[in-house]
């Protein structure tokens, strides 16, 4: 499973026009499931998200989680972090789980996202959506799970 984190001051995700998830602070989580993920691996993806340092303290230095500084989650579903393009121009999503798994696990993740975290917001699986974000700092970071 992969997940691209933006550090966030607030993103939001609309679908033809409509908010239909939104979030001040915090982090922006694109979400990919792939073949082969489990439970088990959305579950140890989302920990390391919860955990990860990467929200500044008092001295500058990324020292704080996002539950340390109550920020929100907007998880969005991004079956194309699993693009291969070692073969050509054209990207290739073989390895992207299949539509109802990716449904599956990307609802799962949230699922249990909402009983770790105070806010969390998402978009809508398969839709066609825009993301509107601020990267704060910027911070971006690639994370995987196997």
């Amino acid at each position: 499973m992969k997940a691209l984190l933006q550090r966030v001051g607030r993103a939001r995700v609309e679908i033809a026009g409509h908010t239909v998830g939104a979030i001040d602070a915090g982090l922006l989580v694109l979400l990919c499931a792939e073949r082969g993920d489990t439970e088990a691996v959305a579950d140890r993806l989302l920990a390391k998200i919860l955990k990860l340092r990467i929200f500044s303290d008092d001295a500058g230095k990324m020292n704080r989680s996002v539950q340390d500084v109550g920020g929100g989650l907007l998880v969005v579903s991004q079956f194309t972090l699993a693009a291969d393009v070692s073969g050509g121009n054209r990207p290739s999503f073989t390895q992207a789980a299949a539509p109802d798994e990716g449904r599956r696990l990307y609802e799962h993740f949230v699922a249990r996202a909402r009983a770790a975290h105070p806010v969390v917001a998402t978009g809508e699986f398969g839709a066609d959506m825009q993301v509107h974000l601020v990267n704060d700092g910027p911070v971006t970071i690639p994370l995987q799970m196997v």
